[in-house]
């Protein structure tokens, strides 16, 4: 059984940083796959960003490429999310998510191959 805590988010003005983080308990995530999502109001629960914990390869939505950088630290069990340039609409809940398997193109956006989540952390980005 994995457990994370997301932490981090807040309110920022539009064009600011956040950095979320993703603690993870009850086993090492050697070999899962790591995901971000965020929901918004009234919208479905969508992908931002994922990294494979043992080879750290990274993926992203077109949303937040270039401006958020997910990373890990094996040491610490945390996955982070930098999020950079940020807008009104990249206001949601963000959540982390792990996959005990690797996964590949289409799958990480798919909520059902995540095993594991966080309760989520609100980002409020103003305008």
């Amino acid at each position: 059984q994995v457990q994370l805590v997301e932490s981090g988010g807040g309110l920022v003005q539009a064009g600011g940083s956040l950095t979320l983080s993703c603690a993870a308990s009850g086993r090492t995530l050697s070999g899962y796959s790591m995901g971000w999502f965020r929901q918004a109001p009234g919208k479905e629960r969508e992908f931002a960003a994922g990294i494979s914990w043992t080879v750290a390869r990274t993926l992203y939505a077109d949303s937040v490429k270039g401006r958020f950088t997910i990373s890990r630290d094996s040491a610490k069990n945390t996955a982070y999310l930098q999020m950079n340039s940020l807008k009104p609409e990249d206001s949601a809940v963000y959540y982390c998510a792990a996959a005990g398997s690797p996964l590949w193109g289409s799958s990480w956006n798919d909520l059902r191959e995540y095993d594991y989540w966080g309760q989520g952390t609100q980002v409020t980005v103003s305008s």
